[in-house]
């Protein structure tokens, strides 16, 4: 039975890994040193093969909370973060590292008595990509209570929304999040005959129709190189940024999926991007889950994955939870 939860949880923490290894080398050192082509071990962190970095263990973090609570609780996901920073929880080998600023400094502020909502920073420096990065639980809990209990698209938009704040509270940064939950939305539903392409591109239009129905339309503008895939796939790859800003991660993770014809293309065209190359593979991992499937994972990358066997199941736990 397929389990969407699987496809879309294990595809963030794939792309991950397999960007660990040259995550912060520029795009010229990445050729230089030899393109990624399955998980390896390095980077500048010195991890083993198959380990996934903040991305992956801020997404089971969330996980966790959406099991335990049955809900969207942000102070319990706040909560989970602390275990995931002090305690190393959700890590592959036992100890937090490469914890970003931005959500590093929400969490201080939230063990310091902060409410959840007034932890994230606002202003232009809280548009980096550390919210996108872990959203896609929210994104398959907000989708399973749409398609089960009718809920409607401005309550699911305002799930990923306050996730997002917690840490980026800026609406160019909730945006992102809202955007990315349309197009998890539109993989999620039964289009059979249409393209990636075609569902994304689904996903962005009902996104965007969103925003601007409900007067959050002021940082769409931002987003334009996305608005047209189509249009999106023609720029060549020099013109492509992969650095921490929300918007050149979701362009870049975008691009890597239009250009490419399958998950291990896609994934491999993403991370060798380089610069902040886990998270670009995060993102797009997690949509191209969705729509290929976890077997179109190769085995091989499977085999590599520290504590496999746990995170299939942790995912199999969340499809008997909340099938769909």
């Amino acid at each position: 039975m397929k389990n969407n939860w699987t496809n879309g949880i294990m595809g963030v923490i794939v792309g991950d890994a397999l960007g660990n290894p040259v995550q912060f080398m520029s795009r010229d050192k990445v050729m230089q040193r030899g393109l990624v082509t399955g998980m390896e071990a390095g980077g500048v962190f010195h991890m083993p093969a198959g380990c996934w970095t903040d991305d992956g263990s801020m997404t089971l973090a969330t996980l966790d909370s959406i099991l335990q609570t049955g809900k969207i609780d942000p102070d319990d996901i706040m909560k989970k973060f602390i275990e995931w920073d002090r305690d190393g929880k959700y890590t592959p080998t036992g100890k937090a590292y490469d914890q970003g600023i931005t959500c590093t400094d929400a969490i201080y502020a939230y063990r310091k008595g902060k409410k959840w909502d007034r932890c994230g920073k606002t202003g232009e420096n809280a548009n980096g990509n550390g919210a996108l990065m872990r959203i896609m639980p929210v994104c398959l809990f907000a989708a399973y209570q749409q398609f089960t209990d009718d809920l409607p698209d401005f309550k699911a938009v305002m799930m990923a929304q306050h996730v997002t704040l917690m840490t980026h509270n800026h609406l160019r940064a909730c945006t992102a999040s809202g955007l990315y939950y349309f197009m998890c939305r539109e993989l999620l539903r039964d289009n059979d005959g249409c393209s990636f392409r075609e569902l994304l591109q689904k996903g962005l239009d009902a996104g965007v129709q969103f925003y601007q129905e409900h007067d959050l339309d002021d940082e769409l503008g931002h987003f334009a190189r996305i608005r047209d895939l189509e249009a999106l796939a023609q720029i060549p790859s020099e013109q492509i940024r992969s650095s921490g800003y929300v918007i050149h991660t979701i362009e870049a993770a975008l691009w890597s999926l239009v250009t490419e014809k399958s998950l291990p293309d896609s994934l491999l065209k993403a991370v060798n991007l380089g610069d902040d190359a886990d998270t670009v593979g995060a993102v797009a991992g997690g949509l191209a889950g969705l729509y290929y499937g976890y077997e179109a994972v190769p085995e091989d990358w499977k085999k590599a994955l520290k504590k496999r066997e746990s995170l299939e199941e942790f995912c199999l736990e969340a499809g008997r939870a909340f099938p769909m």
